[in-house]
């Protein structure tokens, strides 16, 4: 989820930066709260600082706030205003825990606006220096594939962006030829294994980074255990699913998670109930549908409606698209705040979803999936969640191959860490209004 162009000098410099200009902010805050700063209310802050910092560190790894350079103008502000914010509450919450009432919570409050401002410069001041380097990337692959993450690259690396194309049926010296002058490799889901093992040795050797986008083997072997048998080194590839401690984990999280929330969302959902009512007096509140869960299990999933009535009685099941006909005013509010998903926890609590997995798809869809991916089959060994890895990584627009490589990456790699990142930047992605766009078109 990181960013391995991004030295470990650079990160430690922007990281050890940010957490000085945090607590500058606080300094600041103190002067313009009080003309004389009372010793209690002194000693106080500097029993917090440590509190202060850590609860710091953690959100700016948490949203990457080391990195600019893949990041658009408005990324970096929503970013840096949604880690500002939970920091500003988890210092309230640890000023109450360790009983340090006397750190005001208006200088708090005033350290929150002063810190938002410093950032927000420091961060565009990086932006503006390191946007003027123009990058070289040579992707090697189909055509049809480096046309299709054409404009990904360029956001990846920069509007400055270079990017140069050999097919994968080019000999190795004609890469060895290119590597000179560029400076990423991107390599494409089609290269055979021995050809791609080449081509990121020689690429390594020259001192290029590279960028591989995986096939269902490349997933197999990630997380796989090294071991030997005797003499002999092997990899042990173990089956797709979670173990039972991680099960048990898991679920309780959900439980506890579920409960609290529809308790504390309970008058947010009649609000929205009542606005529902108000536009639509006569169309229904939430929308009910078969969805396949864990092992393609049947069970009904419920969302606040989004869509006219029966929108798709005249035309079968339709994934929804970019600027959708059937999405009501008020829907299109929904969707692009993700408030119509908030119903599904419902879905969490009876164990039919889980907070974080693979969305749920209906059969119709997955059984032409699976014509598609073979793969697909394997999202179905861990239930399908509210928000996951494919939901913050990329949109609605992204394609169903791209999803599945996320969604198999996740349940590879799952942990009880890694769910608790992705709900941190799930509110990232309720803010982007690109995320929640509709299919470009039919074929995605």
């Amino acid at each position: 989820m990181g960013d391995i162009r991004s030295s470990s000098t650079q990160k430690f410099t922007i990281i050890f930066v940010d957490l000085f200009l945090m607590f500058i902010a606080y300094i600041l805050a103190f002067n313009f709260r009080f003309q004389d700063i009372k010793q209690e209310n002194w000693s106080a802050f500097l029993s917090l600082v440590p509190w202060i910092l850590l609860i710091t560190l953690f959100f700016i790894m948490m949203y990457e706030l080391y990195t600019v350079d893949s990041k658009s103008k408005w990324d970096i502000i929503r970013n840096v205003f949604v880690a500002s914010t939970l920091m500003m509450f988890l210092t309230m919450a640890a000023s109450f825990l360790f009983r340090e009432f006397a750190l005001p919570r208006s200088v708090i409050l005033i350290a929150y606006i002063i810190g938002n401002c410093l950032l927000v410069i420091w961060k565009f001041f990086i932006y503006a220096f390191i946007s003027k380097k123009i990058h070289s990337v040579l992707f090697i692959g189909e055509y049809e594939e480096k046309e299709k993450i054409s404009h990904q690259m360029e956001f990846q690396f920069g509007k400055k962006t270079d990017i140069k194309h050999l097919s994968e049926n080019i000999s190795l010296d004609k890469i060895l030829w290119e590597l000179d002058d560029i400076d990423y490799v991107v390599i494409g889901s089609k290269i055979g294994n021995k050809f791609k093992s080449q081509i990121i040795y020689e690429a390594i050797k020259n001192g290029k980074i590279v960028y591989v986008i995986p096939d269902f083997y490349d997933a197999l072997l990630s997380q796989s255990i090294i071991t030997t048998i005797d003499d002999t080194m092997v990899m042990g590839v173990k089956p797709f699913g979670l173990s039972i401690s991680q099960t048990i984990i898991k679920r309780g999280y959900d439980i506890v998670i579920s409960s609290i929330a529809l308790i504390s969302l309970s008058l947010f959902f009649l609000i929205v109930v009542i606005i529902m009512k108000i536009k639509e007096p006569k169309g229904s509140i939430f929308y009910k549908q078969a969805r396949l869960g864990q092992n393609n299990k049947e069970f009904t999933i419920y969302k606040f409606r989004s869509m006219v009535e029966g929108a798709e009685k005249l035309t079968g099941p339709v994934l929804a698209g970019q600027n959708d006909p059937r999405i009501t005013k008020f829907g299109h509010f929904l969707r692009k705040t993700r408030i119509d998903e908030l119903p599904q926890f419902l879905n969490v609590l009876k164990g039919d979803m889980s907070i974080v997995g693979p969305r749920p798809e209906r059969e119709f869809f997955i059984k032409q999936f699976e014509k598609e991916h073979n793969s697909y089959t394997y999202r179905s060994t861990v239930k399908p969640g509210i928000t996951g890895y494919a939901q913050i990584m990329g949109k609605y627009t992204t394609t169903v191959e791209d999803k599945l490589r996320f969604d198999l990456f996740y349940i590879r790699n799952y942990s009880f860490i890694l769910d608790i990142i992705i709900q941190f930047r799930t509110v990232i992605v309720m803010l982007d209004k690109n995320k929640s766009e509709g299919n470009k078109n039919k074929n995605q």
